[in-house]
């Protein structure tokens, strides 16, 4: 993989253990576009005008259907893991839910990341 590929292109993971018992699960997005591609779906505040290491409570939505209530945390780069964009959606823990969220944030542009992608693009980038 190249370096111009991962600088590029935004990429999603559930970064939370898939299959937990816990309630809540967290998907994450690093690249350019991690905020704009997520406020596309997300029904609240303006998420491109808000400040970095901010919480955001709304909806996330396919059409009007509402898929579910969560908490969208930013990091806006380079103040990130990555030291891209980053953005964390906090959902609840239901197989259904998250894979409808990362499969329409696929159809909207993002790219299901690859094992460890995000670690490498903290690496190539200096974190």
């Amino acid at each position: 993989m190249s370096t111009e590929l991962i600088s590029q292109d935004t990429i999603v993971a559930l970064a939370t253990s898939p299959g937990a018992n816990g309630a809540i699960a967290v998907i994450r997005l690093s690249g350019p576009d991690a905020i704009t591609l997520t406020n596309t779906i997300f029904k609240g505040k303006d998420l491109t005008k808000q400040a970095s290491h901010t919480i955001h409570f709304g909806t996330l939505r396919d059409g009007e259907e509402i898929i579910d209530e969560v908490l969208v945390s930013l990091f806006v780069a380079p103040h990130s893991y990555t030291r891209e964009n980053v953005v964390e959606i906090s959902t609840h823990n239901s197989r259904y839910i998250i894979e409808h969220i990362i499969n329409l944030l696929i159809k909207k542009g993002v790219r299901a990341a690859n094992p460890g992608e995000f670690t490498l693009r903290a690496f190539l980038n200096g974190g």
